[in-house]
């Protein structure tokens, strides 16, 4: 049989249709289907489909297929970003839990191996490649479940890493052996290792209801979040920027005199060439007059080429607007969206005919701390619609002081709810992860607002024109995550899955000692 052939006959054996079968589980378990337990499940399936001792071609396999079967249902929305960037990402992605497949421990420890080592690979997720793509990541499935706190205590990364522990432990080895065993290897033995997996996630979650949240300040903010409304499906290349504006307009209208102490508009809809002195600055500014409240808008900015016949780029901003009209606080986006706001490698895929003009310039990164300071004072953090998926930028907000987290957001150039669903569902992480409220505006959905439980409150639908209002208590103080970060959290899983493979190396010889032969009646 040739090496494409064995590689074939891995793919299509009865256990890679299991480990596809366990992977669309785990993708059922995501926004916007949300079935979450579902999540255990797979991942207790795709134990199964590994098995104790596969070889490593058999765990490559069945480790991608895992992965395919999750990723790229989960992901299907970039296809309306980039249809190839799409399958490449899916399909490297699912390479990575492959590779950590091969090189999870084999035998007893696996149930301790295996966990870490999937977790390391959506550790990596989050910094490479192109400062990290983690799109459709397991913790975003357990927002809606009762696990959630735990990213108050260690992020994602442990919240993923709990939940890989409890479905490889559900089906992995248990501390005693049933009858079934039995029945089939005279020779079975206890093993503890399934206890000592369940032992360690009990630790988490117990840990996860101790850890401080934050606590409220005594203040509040009456934030009131405008959605335009309009047609999905939409890019910015085609669409008229004034209509945005325009219906965003009509909404804010909406809004009494005194009602709000401030008014939220989504991510870039004002798209101008420089936006103090433009007429919508102006048409701004006479609505924060006559409500009495300022604005943080998301606006869109062009720069000029530095030399000439050079690319023009541009700025993806959020700004405050006084009512007499001055702007005076601005975020830059510093997280860019690849292939959407820019073009890797754009000199080299255009030579090989790829259609980068679809993208015809390339945002500008911010550098600043992620936070917006509003008249009187108050400090608001701000993640603008991409960076919702890096914990560590609501973390660089609560650093630098802010008292509740804004995301304004746009995800009307996608058809469907894939995208939007997680993005609520990375809201909710943020929140539960800082300890502070996170307001959610998009111009045609989802807009919301999330306590700093992760409770989400008075969600729009999918391009209606809305406008919704709520009191939202300022807070302070740090959680675990806050201090700590992801990079602990990583180093540990690390450092556990090296033990666990060096203690898997002379694991057999100390099983082979203890086990007793096989008992036989009859006479010899």
């Amino acid at each position: 049989m040739t090496p494409t052939h064995r590689r074939l006959h891995r793919l299509t054996q009865p256990q890679g249709w299991i480990a596809l079968c366990a992977g669309f589980l785990v993708a059922l378990s995501l926004p916007p289907w949300g079935f979450w337990p579902l999540a255990f499940a797979g991942i207790a399936l795709f134990e199964v489909s590994l098995g104790e001792r596969p070889t490593r071609g058999e765990r490559a396999a069945r480790g991608w297929l895992f992965a395919a079967g999750w990723l790229f249902p989960g992901m299907a929305w970039m296809w309306f970003l980039t249809a190839p960037g799409y399958v490449v990402a899916a399909a490297m992605f699912a390479g990575l839990h492959a590779l950590a497949a091969v090189v999870s421990p084999i035998g007893p420890w696996r149930v301790i191996g295996r966990p870490l080592a999937h977790t390391l690979v959506e550790a990596l997720r989050l910094v490479f490649p192109f400062g990290g793509v983690p799109l459709a990541s397991l913790a975003i499935g357990q927002a809606g479940g009762p696990l959630l706190g735990v990213a108050r205590v260690g992020g994602v990364l442990l919240l993923t890493w709990l939940v890989f522990q409890i479905g490889f432990a559900l089906a992995g080895p248990s501390p005693f052996v049933p009858a079934m065993a039995r029945r089939r290897s005279a020779g079975a033995i206890s093993q503890p290792h399934g206890a000592i997996g369940f032992g360690a996630a009990a630790l988490v979650i117990a840990l996860a209801g101790l850890a401080p949240s934050g606590t409220d300040t005594g203040r509040s903010l009456r934030i009131t979040v405008v959605q335009g409304g309009g047609p999905q499906g939409t890019r910015a290349a085609v669409t008229d920027p004034r209509d945005v504006v325009e219906r965003h307009l009509d909404a804010t209208r909406l809004i009494l005199a005194g009602t709000a102490d401030l008014v939220l508009w989504p991510e870039n809809v004002i798209d101008v060439p420089t936006f103090l002195g433009s007429r919508e600055l102006d048409e701004i500014t006479a609505e924060a007059a006559r409500i009495g409240a300022p604005f943080a808008v998301g606006i869109t900015e062009d720069v000029p080429a530095d030399t000439p016949g050079g690319v023009e780029h541009f700025l993806n901003a959020q700004v405050v607007v006084t009512p007499s009209g001055d702007v005076v606080s601005r975020y830059e986006k510093i997280h860019r969206v690849p292939f959407g706001e820019y073009v890797p490698m754009r000199g080299l895929l255009e030579s090989l005919g790829a259609p980068v003009d679809q993208v015809p310039k390339d945002a500008i990164p911010g550098t600043g701390p992620a936070v917006l300071t509003l008249p009187g004072g108050t400090v608001v953090g701000v993640v603008i619609s991409w960076e919702v998926f890096f914990g560590e930028r609501a973390r660089d907000a609560a650093e630098h002081g802010a008292e509740l987290i804004l995301n304004p957001t746009n995800g009307s150039s996608y058809t469907g709810t894939i995208l939007q669903t997680q993005q609520v569902a990375s809201s909710r992480l943020r929140a539960t992860e800082t300890g502070r409220w996170v307001v959610q505006a998009s111009p045609t959905g989802f807009s919301g607002f999330i306590s700093a439980d992760g409770d989400v409150f008075q969600r729009t639908a999918v391009s209606e024109q809305a406008v919704i209002s709520q009191v939202v208590p300022l807070r302070h103080g740090t959680t675990w995550y806050t201090s700590l970060g992801d990079l602990p959290f990583a180093i540990l899983a690390a450092v556990a899955l090296f033990g666990a493979s060096a203690i898997a190396g002379n694991w057999p010889n100390r099983l082979r000692a203890r086990r007793r032969p096989p008992y036989t009646s009859g006479h010899r």
